[in-house]
């Protein structure tokens, strides 16, 4: 029993691998879970009804000033800064991630969906939340807090922030246009217009009113005389304009290009664009350049983007799950949370390995590693919580990002700890 009991204190205390002992691995991932822990927890208080400073409008507001002007301002002051040519060549991998673990999210939330059979009309809704990772907001908290503590194993804490926050903010105009193209697309909501069915079972297909109106008195299209007679175009050079016209129009809508120029996207091309001119970059990004007080400016504007929203986090979870748990069902609910916190990291553990063998990576950044194994372990994205709102089914993600928000405080620290071991 004693010999147990030594060998066990042996492998708890003596340093493994990366020159940390497994209770300094424990202490490095739980600490940065526990600062995320307790500003959300303020944040919920502050939202309760006892303190009531956070109130739904005030979070509203505070959510759009992170995702207007804090947001950018990071990613505009820390990709600039870090980003070069030569870098944007070795990352290239970063976005192919991202595309990659949309496709194997996908493919479980399929298999899970498949197994589990979720409530109709809710089966495309299932493989989104699976799916569909949280690749900006949530590891930019975690990089910060990681980053700050001294006794981090990446080095200097400012070197680690900026290297973190750059190799997650290059990746956010991809992880735009798979939201506002596939996600959206796949939440669309049923033929009955609505995600509210009462037939949980059989879609009804409601008849077309307009169809009706044109065909009174039960007439049908084959009564529609097969002649008809067509107005004839004004002018060619006119017409022509139109169909222009249309072809513009319609290549805006179905593209969502609204949707794709948020400022977080143009802060990322920005950055791009101006740290890969070097000419450029001496005139902005530089201690000394004429144009550094802009640069300065963001970095205190994007300082304050962690605190503001994890507080809307905090004050988000408040209302609870909501009346969309009862829509989506128990089973279901748990399949997505498992599913996404417990099934999708391996797959992403797998392919970075795979990557990392193949020579796709840069050689020594253990940072680029664990950006990209953090971007399969995530939770669900807030963002295509945002999407599904506007297609109808906002309740009912709520509820699920309520709950697997809850239970990724426990699955990030236990994932966090393994990548710690593996790339140390």
């Amino acid at each position: 029993m004693d010999r147990v009991r030594r060998i066990l204190f042996n492998v708890l205390t003596e340093p493994q691998r990366g020159g940390q002992s497994f209770i300094a691995s424990i202490k490095i991932a739980v600490l940065p879970i526990a600062k995320v822990f307790t500003l959300c927890f303020l944040g919920f208080l502050m939202a309760s009804k006892y303190v009531n400073i956070l109130p739904a409008n005030g979070r509203k507001l505070l959510n759009g000033l992170v995702f207007s002007l804090l947001l950018p301002c990071l990613i505009f002051s820390q990709l600039g800064q870090a980003i070069t040519y030569e870098k944007l060549l070795e990352w290239w991998f970063i976005p192919v991630n991202i595309v990659l673990a949309t496709i194997f999210g996908s493919i479980i939330g399929l298999i899970v969906a498949t197994i589990v059979r979720p409530p109709y009309p809710y089966f495309k809704f299932t493989i989104i939340q699976i799916g569909i990772g949280n690749i900006g907001n949530v590891p930019l908290v975690l990089i910060a807090a990681l980053c700050r503590d001294t006794s981090n194993p990446f080095g200097d804490s400012e070197i680690c922030a900026r290297d973190g926050n750059a190799y997650i903010s290059f990746g956010q105009w991809v992880g735009a246009i798979i939201l506002y193209t596939y996600v959206f697309q796949m939440l669309s909501p049923p033929p009955e217009g609505s995600f509210d069915v009462e037939d949980a079972n059989l879609p009804i297909k409601v008849p077309n009113k307009e169809k009706l109106l044109s065909h009174p008195s039960g007439s049908s299209a084959e009564q529609v005389p097969l002649l008809a007679t067509n107005v004839a175009p004004a002018d060619s050079s006119s017409s022509n304009k139109e169909k222009v016209k249309e072809f513009f129009k319609f290549l805006y809508e179905t593209l969502k290009l609204k949707q794709l120029i948020q400022p977080p996207i143009i802060a990322s091309i920005l950055a791009i664009l101006i740290g890969c001119v070097p000419v450029l970059k001496r005139l902005v990004f530089t201690s000394d350049a004429p144009l550094y007080f802009f640069t300065d400016s963001c970095l205190i504007l994007g300082d304050a983007m962690i605190p503001c929203i994890l507080l809307a986090l905090g004050g988000n979870l408040v209302d609870g799950p909501g009346p969309g748990s009862s829509k989506i069902g128990l089973k279901t609910t748990v399949a997505i949370v498992f599913a996404r916190l417990c099934l999708v990291p391996p797959t992403g553990l797998g392919i970075v390995m795979l990557a990392d063998k193949l020579g796709f990576l840069p050689a020594d950044d253990k940072m680029f590693r664990f950006v990209l194994l953090l971007q399969y372990t995530m939770p669900t994205s807030i963002l295509a919580g945002a999407v599904a709102n506007l297609r109808g089914c906002g309740k009912e993600a709520a509820s699920v990002l309520f709950w697997v928000h809850i239970f990724a405080v426990i699955s990030m620290a236990g994932w966090i700890i393994l990548y710690l071991n593996i790339l140390f």
